[in-house]
């Protein structure tokens, strides 16, 4: 394959007028709502606010098209949402030039800066590679609010960095689970040499924010304010394409919660059902976490516990602790509520695909662009090659637009066991993720 397979868009700075794009109101049939864990209801707003503050729950369930960034909300996140020229015929969107190395930012600073203004002081969060705590911690480190992190045990041990950068920027780590919670040592209890997983550390994080008044949660992923935010990614690469005169004939992007790849596909999931372009979006899941491909459509917790509301979403079932693999960031039990009704409707296709695989296609990425991806945004990586190679075959000359959501600076172990060999492949337990998904039929018929 010619080296000049992977290349970026071209720069165009993110302006103030730009809004999030809340994909909601262009569907024809609207998301099933989330619902109060106890009562099965749905849940209303004022259920939300132990949790969230109000410009954040109000995000939440808007039906509002587009939602204005603040200014001095863009003034901050335009300091790193570039990206630089190339006429090839692949894109590639790079978020690693965030401060935190991620598109986590995104909706790290929005979330933080709409505590803030609602007087929060204490703010807690769980993360799993630590891309999305990090990101945390330094929103934090802006706007003066305490920060504290479940991180899950597997993440928190494969990669101490990324502990010591949350650290750097005054946030307190814990591995997940821990003995803090009683979550945790439930947890513990069962099996003390667990990984984690981050269905564990929600709970953690969740019940320390329910129990305590002055403190909020804060999640990176999975709900639609998170998906809102992140659509400035996909908004940005509207304006990009238009300004070369290409449109993406395939949009590829990595899943676990779904941020970061609603971020790219929503808007142009909004564009396609206005019928203004017609690409195929194809969204990339772990082998050893297939929600998407293996899981079921069904109401779930989106954590471990039980504390959280019950959402309509793609999962293997919330008691599921997916085998350690390197991208952390993607061993999530469920899927994106939003990105589920998509799905289910057909506006999007998944594939899941091997770590051996996404790394081999991390180094040829790595030795043509000189970037080091994410063990995440490896699976996008991986499936933009297979795409590639496709039309190398057919002869098609096909326009393929990639999410690289991060870099792997932090994840360079990793890579030593790769190019070492001792990388493999782990997959999920189908016995394992059957007994996960007898409770969830048990919760709501």
């Amino acid at each position: 394959m010619a080296q000049s397979i992977f290349m970026i868009t071209p720069r165009v700075r993110l302006h103030s007028s730009l809004q999030g794009d809340e994909l909601r109101p262009d569907l024809p049939v609207k998301p099933p709502p989330p619902l109060h864990p106890t009562t099965f209801e749905p849940a209303k707003p004022e259920d939300l606010s132990p949790l969230f503050p109000d410009e954040l729950i109000k995000q939440e369930a808007t039906n509002d098209r587009f939602i204005d960034i603040p200014e001095e909300l863009n003034s901050e996140l335009r300091d790193w949402r570039n990206c630089s020229n190339t006429p090839a015929r692949i894109y590639y969107k790079y978020e690693g030039v965030s401060p935190a190395g991620s598109h986590k930012p995104n909706t790290a600073v929005p979330q933080v800066w709409y505590n803030a203004q609602q007087g929060v002081k204490n703010v807690v969060t769980e993360t799993g590679a630590g891309q999305w705590g990090s990101s945390l911690a330094f929103a934090c480190s802006i706007f003066g609010l305490n920060c504290e992190v479940w991180q899950v045990r597997a993440s928190y041990d494969q990669k101490p960095y990324r502990k010591l950068m949350m650290q750097t920027w005054g946030a307190k780590v814990h591995p997940s689970p821990s003995s803090i919670t009683e979550a945790g040592r439930r947890i513990l209890e069962k099996d003390p040499s667990t990984p984690g997983s981050l269905g564990i550390a929600i709970s953690e994080a969740v019940e320390v924010a329910a129990a305590n008044a002055d403190t909020k949660y804060c999640l990176g992923s999975v709900l639609n304010h998170v998906l809102l935010h992140q659509t400035v990614i996909g908004e940005e690469c509207i304006k990009q394409m238009e300004a070369i005169g290409d449109t993406p004939d395939v949009i590829i992007g990595c899943t676990g919660g779904g941020s970061n790849f609603a971020g790219i596909a929503f808007p142009f999931i909004r564009e396609k059902l206005n019928g203004k372009i017609n690409p195929v979006i194809r969204a990339v899941e772990p082998a050893a976490c297939p929600s998407l491909t293996k899981g079921v459509y069904a109401y779930d917790y989106g954590d471990t516990a039980g504390l959280t509301p019950l959402m309509k979403m793609y999962t293997l079932g919330h008691d599921f602790v997916p085998d350690p693999i390197h991208a952390g960031g993607l061993r999530y039990h469920g899927m994106a509520p939003l990105i589920s009704h998509v799905y289910e409707l057909g506006y999007m296709e998944a594939i899941s695909i091997p770590q051996t695989e996404c790394f081999e296609g991390a180094i040829q990425f790595a030795r043509s662009e000189g970037l080091i991806p994410a063990p995440e945004p490896t699976h996008a990586i991986a499936a933009t090659i297979r795409e590639a190679l496709r039309c190398r075959e057919t002869g098609e000359s096909k326009v393929i637009l990639m999410a690289m959501c991060g870099h792997g600076h932090f994840d360079l172990p990793a890579y030593e066991k790769y190019l070492q060999g001792g990388l493999v492949d782990l997959s999920f337990s189908e016995e394992k993720i059957q007994a996960s998904l007898a409770n969830i039929h048990r919760l709501v018929s």
